[in-house]
């Protein structure tokens, strides 16, 4: 009597399979594994090199500014990111940026990384549009056959998230850094005049000084500080003045300007001056009222914003930007600075001014942009997410009960192509204006 053996031809065959199966994940997973230790590798390097560049040409606080403009992308991106994956719909990629792979990594279905050109982002989902075709095991995720409460928050999630950035914004501002008092005046410093003690000196004033009255009569901004002072020249002058929590009286007499500077001629030289450089004092709000003002304040310049873009793509605000780019000169201050959008180089320009007045200065600037990119990205044309929320609701109003309507997009495709040509334009102008004639200095 024989016995065999429990393993027969079949079953040898059948592990050794298994165990090349096994052999080749062992070998993917290191070559992943390689692959994500040498883009790290990369990235560090060229993050190295940017610090090292930055600090021998003392931008440090300019590519910090920068860097928040990169994490509002990374936010906004994050928005339809989240809310996709919420939806169980499926990403395929998660990057920011643009161009090039410089690092990047697969976890799942998703694979996240930076790109070279730091300009934008983008989330993949399947099935964004009838056009797409896809695996059929695939069809049941995608972004198209979902519902449209569903489609409607991935679209606008985005947008969503620049707004909560300036509510986030607005609470730092009013609680930690404060917004200016026009009500009241700080004085900044004294003026010094060679041979003369100024008129300030001799009152007793000292920077940090708040005047709040002027003759017994609470201040209403600045200028009527100064139109006051002006108009007193050899006149005594009460002072309202606020001194580490304390209120004083202080009594001035404004000298005539051309006593003080003797260069002065006309009527200017007949003003009255004290010799200080004034400024608006900084006030913090509380916690509750940190937490509520953002509200009333985003409403006002979201409003705002909207009336500036309808205004721009209006035919007066269209042949307003054609006469700007025909007299670039005439729109780096003022009025004319209205009429223009800021490519990304006017942006680091404003980033790198912003940065050297201060905190207050880059929240205030960081807050604009996200306003503006906020409701810009809601336009309802495609590709803006305004124009997925269009489609979406579109095809919800055509749809009937148990029959899902798809709307033709390659019937959309020119006007997509319209508006790529336009952005594309508005940012080439863009950067012309801001190369030739850049915007005069908001923050000096």
């Amino acid at each position: 009597m024989t016995m065999e053996s429990p393993l027969d031809d079949k079953g040898t065959t059948e592990l050794e399979a298994r165990a090349g199966s096994g052999t080749e994940q062992v070998t993917d997973l290191a070559q992943t594994r390689g692959q994500l230790w040498r883009n790290t590798a990369r990235a560090a390097l060229l993050v190295a090199v940017v610090a090292a560049a930055s600090l021998y040409l003392n931008i440090g606080k300019t590519l910090l500014v920068v860097l928040a403009l990169v994490v509002m992308i990374m936010v906004h991106e994050f928005g339809h990111f989240a809310v996709a994956k919420w939806s169980k719909m499926k990403v395929t990629e998660f990057f920011v940026g643009f161009g090039p792979r410089i690092w990047s990594f697969r976890r799942g279905e998703t694979e996240y990384g930076v790109k070279a050109l730091p300009a934008g982002g983008y989330v993949k989902i399947v099935g964004m549009s009838s056009l797409e075709e896809l695996a059929p095991e695939d069809e049941a995720r995608a972004y198209r056959n979902s519902s449209y409460p569903r489609r409607l928050a991935v679209s606008a999630a985005g947008s969503f998230m620049h707004f909560v950035m300036a509510y986030l914004i607005l609470v730092i501002l009013f609680s930690v850094v404060g917004v200016a008092d026009s009500t009241r005046a700080q004085v900044v410093a004294l003026s010094k005049f060679p041979g003369v003690t100024s008129p300030a000196q001799a009152a007793g004033l000292k920077p940090g000084d708040i005047i709040y009255a002027v003759n017994g009569v609470r201040l209403r901004s600045v200028n009527t500080l100064i139109t006051k002072i002006e108009a007193s020249a050899d006149k005594a002058v009460e002072l309202g003045v606020q001194r580490n929590g304390r209120e004083l009286q202080l009594r001035v007499i404004p000298a005539k300007a051309s006593s003080l500077n003797h260069s002065l001629t006309g009527a200017a030289a007949s003003k009255g001056l004290i010799g200080v450089e004034l400024g608006e004092p900084l006030v913090k709000a509380g916690i509750l009222s940190s937490l509520w003002k953002p509200f009333s304040v985003i409403g006002q310049y979201t409003y705002a914003t909207v009336g500036a873009l309808v205004q721009h793509f209006s035919p007066s605000g269209i042949s307003k930007y054609v006469h700007a780019l025909q007299h670039p000169a005439s729109t780096t201050s003022g009025a004319g600075a209205a009429t223009r959008f800021e490519s990304p180089v006017g942006i680091v320009r404003l980033a790198s001014q912003a940065a050297n007045v201060g905190l207050g200065a880059v929240l205030t600037l960081l807050f604009s942009i996200n306003i503006f990119i906020g409701v810009f990205n809601m336009v309802p044309l495609l590709p803006l997410d305004g124009g997925h929320v269009l489609i979406a609701t579109y095809e919800r109003i055509r749809s009937r009960k148990g029959r899902r309507y798809h709307a033709d997009m390659a019937k959309l495709i020119p006007v997509t192509y319209a508006v790529l040509v336009v952005i594309l334009l508005l940012g080439v102008t863009a950067l012309y204006l801001d190369l030739t004639h850049p915007l005069a200095n908001p923050f000096g």
